[in-house]
């Protein structure tokens, strides 16, 4: 986990040098970083011409996160993602004839460039495509496998298995080899209509021209303003000044755009081959790393079969191995099939405790038997049993809060991380969710590509001997849960989040309250949230809960014996984005408030 240890002393420094704001008692750290979105407002002088025309903005008039008007119908499609500009430029490859991969494409270059934190060319992530016409349910894994050279126990440890430094996410050492070029130009070369020239230029021209800086990135440059000033060539493009860009600022990245147009005029061979290449290499190798030319020679994306369960008649679909996602989803669900969860009513006592046993037993299974299937044998069809299921809820007491262990899933067994959500009114559907791991991942910009280098290896585990291990060319676990759901093969929901080990429970949670609840999509999103069973900051056992659930439910979670962890009233992820196809064909899209989404449609 990243130390964010300087947040507070320059949230102090911007406050003084930047605002002149007067000195007041310090909070908390995380609502020092969260009203350093006022505070760092730059003085008027400094402020550039706005990078297109008005838009939808994600933040008030204080600069702080704005909590409504996320959600957007559409006749012919709807695009949700977790930035505006990339919503709209979906939702504008849609109204220009595109199809709903090439609306996904096309966003995927363009989160890349306005939401650069989080995902990028220099990451990887998953595709979960329905197709109307054939029914077809195709997977697309461009996960950054581990470099050739990478072997277990290559990150420094103690006598206690213990890190001692931080290679392992930050710098060289946490370099994977980045997929996602190849995964986007796959899934457009195979399954859309449009050029290259017609899906990448949007993102070539936001590059160009800049877009505006919104509260949550502030807020990311000012949690991460140690890796920014740390890796220089990261700094240059998101440190204005030394200091991080205030909210409204506008971010112009011409290395980027260059980088894009390279792309674009010539294939994937303009990434993994060639000057951008080796630039990518150099930087790795530079900062420690074992990346080489030959791993970017050699990638390849892998076609896999969609895990597939059902929950009260509906049909899910959602990420294989190496992601743990969609098996711990549909796992967590069918244990609540054997609870009456609408009558328990939603958010009460009785149904955040049976969500939170639920929740603690899945992530238990995910962690001792989620790996790369290429690698490992995962029992996956035991995972994903309804007679497993049925056992462990005959484990829940309504009583009490329980600690449990992970449970014999081979029994069960027979042969056998941004997100964006995209439906079109032929049905077709598109749910990625991509990476570059931690805010700003590795910290590492090939010197003028204006991309950031992804972190993923840190998804491996350190310990020797575990079934998640690093291993030459193997994809570390995941927790991205790109999920559709069907109802007798139709069309209901696309959905996913970011949000790490979090993902999993936050789309679970959405997914029950449209179901089980009735819910409109964007209330299922919007609803307070709960966390449990596997985060870095807390114990498995501790409930995360938004203090907007009602204080008697929090205390009578806490009398049945539950570690209660009380996050605010809402918590930082996950971001859920989903589109959901209403009975007369209307789209419906919902985008999570927690961060930037917003669904726009057509």
């Amino acid at each position: 986990m990243r130390k964010k240890s300087l947040a507070l002393f320059l949230a102090a420094a911007l406050a003084t040098s930047v605002t002149g704001c007067q000195t007041k008692t310090t909070p908390p750290a995380t609502e020092a970083v969260q009203e350093s979105a006022v505070q760092t407002e730059a003085p008027e002088e400094t402020k550039e011409a706005p990078a297109a025309e008005e838009g939808w903005k994600p933040y008030d008039e204080n600069g702080q996160i704005k909590r409504d008007d996320r959600d957007a119908n559409g006749k012919n499609g709807v695009v949700s993602t977790g930035k505006y500009e990339a919503s709209k430029i979906g939702a504008d490859i849609i109204e220009a004839g595109g199809n709903a991969v090439d609306a996904a494409v096309a966003v995927g270059f363009a989160l890349g460039v306005c939401e650069p934190q989080s995902s990028g060319i220099g990451g990887g992530g998953f595709m979960l495509i329905h197709s109307a016409e054939t029914g077809e349910n195709v997977f697309v894994d461009f996960r950054e496998p581990a470099p050739s050279k990478a072997e277990p126990g290559m990150w420094p440890v103690d006598k206690d298995g213990e890190l001692t430094d931080d290679t392992k996410w930050l710098g060289g050492p946490a370099v994977g080899v980045p997929g996602e070029v190849k995964g986007l130009l796959y899934a457009l070369d195979t399954y859309g209509t449009m050029t290259r020239e017609e899906v990448m230029n949007p993102a070539i021209e936001m590059a160009e021209n800049g877009y505006e800086v919104s509260a949550v990135l502030n807020r990311d440059m000012m949690e991460e303003f140690e890796v920014l000033t740390r890796f220089k060539a990261c700094g240059d493009i998101y440190l204005k000044e030394g200091f991080p860009y205030s909210v409204g600022d506008v971010i112009k990245n011409p290395d980027l755009a260059k980088t894009l147009s390279l792309i674009r005029d010539n294939g994937p061979d303009a990434f993994y081959k060639g000057a951008m290449a080796e630039a990518m290499v150099k930087a790795v190798q530079e900062s420690g790393g074992v990346l080489t030319l030959e791993d970017l020679a050699n990638y390849d994306i892998k076609l896999r079969t969609p895990v597939s369960g059902t929950y009260r008649g509906y049909e899910i679909l959602s990420s294989p191995p190496p992601s743990s996602g969609g098996t711990t989803i549909v796992e967590i669900l069918n244990i609540l099939e054997n609870f009456d969860i609408k009558g328990m009513g939603h958010n009460s006592v009785e149904h955040l405790h049976t969500l939170t046993e639920a929740m603690k037993m899945a992530y238990k299974d995910r962690g001792f038997f989620a790996a790369d299937t290429d690698f490992i044998d995962v029992p996956l069809t035991g995972m994903a049993s309804k007679e497993y299921a049925k056992e462990l809820a005959s484990q829940i007491d309504p009583e009490k809060a329980q600690i449990f262990e992970h449970g014999d899933a081979w029994a069960y067994e027979s042969p056998q991380t941004t997100h964006y959500s995209i439906m079109d009114k032929q049905g077709n559907i598109v749910a990625v969710t991509k990476t570059i791991n931690y805010v700003f991942g590795s910290g590492l910009v090939p010197e003028g590509y204006g991309f950031i280098m992804n972190d993923e290896m840190d998804d491996f585990d350190a310990e020797v001997g575990t079934a998640n291990e690093v291993q030459p060319g193997k994809r570390p676990m995941s927790s991205m849960s790109p999920t559709i759901i069907l109802k007798d093969g139709k069309p209901v929901m696309t959905i996913g989040a970011p949000g790490s080990q979090r993902i999993i429970s936050g789309v679970a949670q959405v997914i029950s309250n449209v179901i089980d609840f009735d819910m409109d999509i964007q209330d299922a999103i919007s609803a307070p949230r709960i966390h449990a069973g596997s985060d870095w900051t807390t114990s498995d056992e501790t409930i995360m809960i938004e203090t907007r659930v009602d204080n008697d439910v929090i205390e009578g979670l806490k009398a049945l014996g539950h570690p209660v962890l009380e996050t605010g009233d809402w918590m930082d992820y996950p971001c859920v984005q989903a589109v959901e196809m209403l009975p007369d064909g209307t789209l419906r899209g919902g985008a999570d408030p927690r961060r930037d989404g917003k669904a726009v449609g057509y």
